[in-house]
């Protein structure tokens, strides 16, 4: 069988707050975490886990204090800081629970904004737009500014940006935190869709077990240590 690449790697990762004062935190203990190429993987956790401070890291938002973190064969640890943003608007595709949409910019021109900052020529960058917003069901509201779409839609119009620039990866944080039940499993239906069909590799980060339980490995994080690794029902 042919071994898979791995896309995320993780050892000994640290994170602390404060550091070298009485008030130092240390939020994250430890993390070893593997994701491979075209794999779903959730970590799950409470409110306090540690799931945002690693997202964040995972995300190169932030640096860990200690530890090494390879992404898709770079050392983030060993990337000055506009070697960082290059990386997260080529590497990584977020989905953040708040959609982040741009406001007074239409639902086209959202999806075009990160292939305008990676230099990509205007009639190319329309039409990836175009085809993004297709593969998630909005082609009929391209030109509807965020404040005229439903959290879903906005949802939608988020993944279409995030996929705009065929990241590594896509980062998923509480993706559908935010959205009813129904509007939520749309945009569940829209990640499985991207996994299967086009080989995404997808970290999602959620408190929920049960949109946890929908991926193929399932991490449980508590107080800032791995404290669990099983399958899901992907495997």
């Amino acid at each position: 069988m042919e071994e898979r690449k791995n896309m995320i790697h993780l050892r000994g990762i640290k994170k602390r707050f404060f550091e070298g004062t009485e008030n130092q935190i240390e939020v994250l203990k430890g993390i070893d975490l593997d994701v491979y190429e075209g794999e779903f993987v959730s970590i799950v956790g409470a409110s306090g886990s540690g799931k945002s401070t690693l997202m964040n890291i995972i995300g190169a938002l932030d640096r860990a204090s200690e530890g090494t973190y390879i992404l898709d064969g770079v050392n983030i640890g060993r990337a000055n800081d506009d070697r960082l943003s290059h990386i997260r608007n080529k590497k990584i595709g977020f989905v953040f629970q708040t959609y982040n949409l741009i406001p007074r910019t239409n639902a086209l021109k959202n999806v075009e904004r990160p292939m305008l900052y990676a230099g990509t020529p205007k009639g190319e960058r329309t039409k990836r737009a175009m085809e993004l917003l297709e593969l998630v069901e909005m082609q009929d509201r391209i030109k509807h500014n965020p404040d005229e779409l439903s959290g879903g839609q906005k949802q939608r119009v988020a993944i279409a940006r995030a996929m705009a620039n065929r990241p590594a990866i896509l980062l998923a944080d509480e993706p559908t935190g935010a959205l009813d039940s129904k509007t939520g499993r749309l945009i569940m239906d829209i990640f499985h869709r991207l996994n299967k069909e086009q080989s995404m590799t997808i970290l999602l980060i959620t408190h929920s077990p049960e949109l946890a339980e929908e991926t193929g490995r399932i991490f449980t994080l508590m107080d800032g240590e791995i404290i669990d690794e099983r399958k899901g029902s992907l495997c």
